[in-house]
């Protein structure tokens, strides 16, 4: 059956972490040479592109988003040549590229930002934001927004570490050089961006002071303490965005991605009029929401009926930011939620490691790497505990590294969670995610096809794929008891278990065991 979707629409984004992803050169760090070597099993798994964070020249003070060169490698990382050897090997696996670009903000290191406090005279004065008095803004990072530059006498505004000046995109000068940073890439044959920080790239020409948020309570999230009324999400944002998917529109079969931690409703402006906005909004709701059926099931019909016309939605259940499904919702419910992410309508982002249970590693304070715990501690905000080097086998490090230590510690079950190990197991959580990525793919009903609610009650799920003739039914069991489904429809074939154990005849009823998702073909 021809089929107008794109690559981006049926395929599958499998999130890279770096660092942690495969070292090749014993120092303790993953790099690009790792993901090189690791093709070969993405292209097993059914990966369909690899999202890669980001990977320039940077004092690495927030690992990578303090950018000093768009359009380079950090030797950490490897080469240029590195790179290319890299998007060479993947596209010839059939397996896309996409790249992190970070518009809101550069390195302090950066030669512009070097240029722009070197004088409030200096040409590059206006590519930043200087202010000689602050105004009440905070960063994401703790404390103020502002940093006060002893040699010119002014603050210069940082949505996160003073080390991360915030870029001015009202300059056109600025605009016009970011942009050329998306051609450099897309000219070497990058297939997309996942845009960082999107909502704060622009910021309100007056700068005034943002209110304070009414719900917060002391003992959480300071940032959290005042509404970003004024310091993100601004109508002149879109216009940007649209010079964004002007210059993808310049290629063929681009895709852009934007990270934008919105409510629905205003995460879905971000598609844009006619075709002119991002390609995927990322939709972290899944993440956020409470692992309960009720919920789930209200948030894909909200999202749902929310999405413009024509508008392809996206589900991401795991990020570098996030404490790891496993972790939230158990090992035994990941196995539902593997089965939830993959047969929901939509494009579906996995994060490298969900796909065999890895869970948050506790860090002990003197190994803590991430600069949020240090800043803003108490609170649980670093991110070090989900960002654990890759499991691969039970050798020392987990196969990760041959250096003597890893950059992060590893997890206490890596002798046998691991991708080795989950590889010869026709059981295991890895198992399961390759068996529900060939079926999204076998079968365009998964892939490509219209959703319908079903049935929800306080443990279940069910929901309906369907395109032409092809009616496929999920049926999730959200709790840790038996529980049994009147069909209320034809017969059907069990096609997959998240226990991978049963096929056969569904008849009037379905009986489910604790943690079980099934996926049925519904006879016609």
């Amino acid at each position: 059956m021809a089929q107008p979707f794109t690559w981006w629409q049926r395929g599958l984004i499998y999130q890279v972490y770096p660092r942690s992803f495969l070292d090749s050169n014993a120092d303790g760090t993953g790099d690009l040479p790792g993901i090189t070597q690791k093709l070969e099993y993405l292209q097993w798994l059914g990966v369909d592109a690899i999202w890669i964070s980001p990977i320039y020249p940077s004092p690495m003070v927030d690992f990578g988003y303090d950018v000093a060169n768009y359009t380079d490698v950090d030797p950490i990382f490897g080469t240029l040549a590195d790179f290319d050897e890299l998007l060479k090997q993947a596209h010839a696996k059939d397996i896309r590229v996409i790249l992190d670009y970070v518009p809101n903000h550069t390195s302090d290191q950066h030669p512009w930002f070097r240029e722009s406090r070197a004088s409030r005279t200096n040409a590059k004065r206006d590519w930043y934001i200087w202010r000689d008095t602050p105004n009440n803004w905070l960063s994401v990072f703790g404390g103020s927004a502002w940093t006060f530059d002893e040699a010119t006498r002014q603050y210069y505004y940082h949505a996160y570490l003073k080390e991360q000046p915030d870029l001015n995109w009202r300059n056109p000068a600025v605009q016009d050089a970011m942009y050329d940073v998306l051609r450099f890439w897309f000219d070497k044959g990058v297939d997309g961006f996942r845009i960082d920080a999107l909502r704060q790239v622009m910021k309100h020409q007056d700068l005034p002071d943002n209110p304070p948020n009414p719900n917060w309570q002391p003992g959480r999230d300071p940032y959290q303490s005042l509404l970003l009324t004024y310091s993100a999400d601004q109508p002149e944002l879109m216009d940007v965005v649209h010079r964004f998917r002007e210059v993808a529109e310049e290629y063929k079969d681009r895709v852009l991605i934007g990270e934008l931690w919105l409510s629905i409703q205003r995460l879905v402006a971000y598609y844009g009029e006619n075709g002119r906005g991002l390609h995927l909004p990322f939709n972290f709701h899944l993440i956020l929401t409470p692992w309960q059926a009720h919920q789930i099931s209200g948030l894909i019909d909200t999202y749902e009926q929310a999405l413009p016309p024509d508008a392809w939605p996206n589900w991401v259940l795991g990020n570098h930011d996030r404490s790891r499904i496993a972790t939230r919702v158990g090992a035994a419910q990941a196995r539902v939620a593997a089965m939830l992410l993959l047969t929901l309508r939509g494009t579906p982002t996995l994060y490298n490691g969900d796909e065999i249970g890895m869970h948050d590693v506790p860090i002990p304070p003197e190994l803590v790497q991430d600069p949020f715990e240090h800043n803003v501690p108490g609170i649980g905000a670093g991110r070090d505990p989900e960002r654990t080097p890759l499991q691969w086998n039970d050798f020392p490090n987990a196969g990760f590294t041959a250096a003597k230590e890893p950059w992060l510690p590893l997890a206490d079950d890596y002798r046998s969670c691991n991708v080795a190990a989950q590889q010869s197991d026709p059981r295991s959580m890895l198992s399961l995610h390759r068996a529900l990525i060939y079926l999204r793919r076998k079968m365009p009903a998964l892939s490509v096809g219209t959703y319908m609610h079903v049935y929800t009650d306080d443990d279940l799920l069910v929901y309906e794929r369907a395109v032409a003739q092809e009616r496929v039914r999920v049926a999730l069991n959200l709790s840790h008891r038996e529980r049994q489904l009147e069909w209320r429809a034809p017969r059907g074939k069990v096609l997959l278990s998240t226990h991978l154990d049963r096929d056969g005849e569904v008849g009037p009823r379905l009986d489910l065991r604790p943690d079980e998702g099934v996926v049925a073909l519904l006879d016609q």
